[in-house]
């Protein structure tokens, strides 16, 4: 593994002088930290170096630091790090002062020597340093510091740049990444435990969500990752080299093979939290359930009896699973709820599953059946508790009608905070070849307008991606400030912490969240590479 910032002025501007750090330094929950006497007494450490160095600890780090920052790993256990400084004084001068500590420690045992001229210092804890020029030399081990020396002096042993893996992963990366890394998957593999990861397969839900990205680390020699920053927006991208094929029951069911397939754009709808959208082929893949998972876990078992319920005794693959195209949406947001009925104690958000149907007629009733089964399944396990339970009721939202269950109010149930059930009115709604199945009537109401657009609309689907993740901070943080109460008390409860540790807890929590803004994740092929993105646009 190789880590490598070539562009640390970006990194660090982005870390030190952005509204992100603005934002941290005038927490509430930083000015509480900076006054605790273990960060006096750091604060205290940077003062002194400040004085020594006639500099302050914001341009001393950038000089320090402003020629790049390396770092590796070997097979050998050797970890490296180099750090090249763009003002060679100011870093001899910090070593002085290290050192002279050091040496001035009575428990350290400071040694020196000479290799291939340069002077190697040793601390008792077996690590050894070096400086080159601008460039301080670090390792765990005497014999990395040595192997670096060696390269340097032009030994006939092989440099990184000499693996065929690297050079191709570098060129993966380009040349706009502020900070590269590089890990040789097929040094990696041979690990028992990371074999065992990769080839054991006995998670149906982790197969679905992510067979196509375990199936490209089965296939790959090595994985790059880029870090890239526009602005405040920081992107990490990731890259392997192993193509997902058809072939691979762990890939066909993720990958669009036809032309003009592909994932659907996420759904908009008012304060949505996140949506996520995949191409996911459920019928090849519960087809393929006896390769995919040759034992059968008692979930999955669980989950077919109750399937051959739901749908009564319809083959779960070629009957029911067949009816859904690959196209499946998600879609969370936060609720409005109605005055009349109070608002719950604890707030969830409302969610939604769409999918895209092949015969909306067929697979309309199919859904409804079933869904209709669910709702009595609920209501009769509500009436042993001495609960009410789900009424339904079929209304209509802009000229579509749809399914909805709500619970009834309990006699005598006092006013104020009402009960968490509240949080869910179970609905069912088909507009074109779509259905949709959410926890709410609202979030379903918002989303018969939203897939009533899209049909007059039809977007073009994305073959290059096959799963798509969208997070709103903003709108999550909003979520997490009506429930903090509840977050609190839970705080106190799990974690034995007093009221205002819990609270201040929450709140740094809750600010990171706000401060995070808009997630974006996605998966999927570009140039027969296996490349997954994750981009981050804070708040301003």
């Amino acid at each position: 593994v190789s880590l490598e910032i070539t562009r640390p002025k970006e990194v660090l501007d982005l870390l030190l002088d952005s509204s992100l750090t603005e934002a941290v330094t005038n927490h509430p929950a930083h000015k509480q930290a900076i006054v605790q006497p273990g960060f006096q007494q750091f604060l205290g450490v940077i003062r002194y170096l400040e004085v020594q160095l006639d500099t302050d600890w914001k341009a001393g780090l950038k000089d320090l630091t402003g020629g790049g920052v390396a770092a590796a790993i070997t097979t050998k256990g050797v970890v490296l790090v180099m750090i090249d400084a763009k003002d060679a004084k100011l870093l001899a001068k910090l070593w002085d002062i290290i050192s002279g500590f050091a040496k001035n420690d009575p428990a350290n045992r400071v040694t020196s020597t000479e290799y291939r001229g340069v002077t190697c210092w040793e601390f008792g804890d077996g690590r050894s340093h070096a400086i080159v020029g601008n460039r301080f030399i670090s390792a765990n081990k005497p014999e990395g510091l040595k192997a670096v020396l060696d390269l340097r002096a032009g030994s006939e042993s092989d440099s990184l740049l000499a693996l065929p893996a690297y050079r191709t992963a570098k060129q993966a990366v380009g040349g706009q990444a502020a900070a590269s890394a590089f890990v040789n998957l097929a040094v990696l593999k041979q690990h028992p435990g990371v074999q065992a990861a990769i080839h054991k397969n006995t998670n149906p839900m982790a197969a679905l969500l992510f067979g196509g990205l375990i199936d490209a680390v089965r296939q790959s020699n090595w994985l790059a990752l880029a870090l890239k920053t526009d602005g405040q927006a920081l992107t990490l991208e990731t890259t392997m080299d192993g193509k997902q094929t058809g072939k691979s029951e762990l890939a066909a069911f993720a990958r669009a093979e036809k032309p003009g397939e592909g994932i659907l754009p996420n759904l908009e709808v008012p304060r949505r939290i996140a949506a996520m959208s995949f191409y996911r082929d459920l019928h090849g893949f519960y087809a393929a359930k006896d390769k995919l998972f040759p034992e059968r876990t008692s979930g999955l078992i669980f989950f077919e009896n109750m399937m051959g319920i739901f749908f009564s005794g319809r083959d779960l693959t070629d009957e029911v699973l067949s009816q859904f195209r690959p196209e499946i949406r998600f879609v969370v947001a936060e609720q409005k709820y109605d005055a009349e009925i109070g608002v719950p104690q604890i707030q969830v958000p409302a969610f939604a599953l769409v999918l895209k149907v092949f015969h909306p007629k067929e697979a309309g009733e199919l859904m409804e059946e079933a869904f209709q089964k669910a709702i009595g399944l609920v209501s009769f396990t509500s009436g042993q508790k001495g609960v009410p339970g789900l009424i339904v009721d079929r209304p209509t939202h802009a000229d579509v009608r749809y399914t909805v269950a709500y619970s009834g109010r309990i006699r005598g149930e006092a006013k104020g905070p009402v009960s968490m059930r509240y949080n869910f009115r179970p609905s069912l709604a088909k507009v074109g070849d779509y259905v949709a199945i959410s926890s709410t009537d609202g979030l379903v109401c918002d989303l018969i307008d939203a897939l009533k657009k899209e049909v007059a609309t039809s977007p073009k689907p994305k073959s290059e991606v096959n799963s798509l993740v969208e997070v709103d901070g903003t709108q999550l943080s909003s979520v997490l400030a009506a429930n903090r109460n509840a977050l609190v008390r839970q705080n106190m409860t799990e974690k034995g912490t007093s009221k205002r540790e819990a609270e201040t807890t929450i709140d740094v929590l809750l600010g990171v969240v706000k401060l995070v803004g808009n997630v974006t994740l996605s998966l999927g092929e570009q140039a027969d590479k296996v490349q997954a993105r994750l981009t981050v646009k804070p708040n301003p």
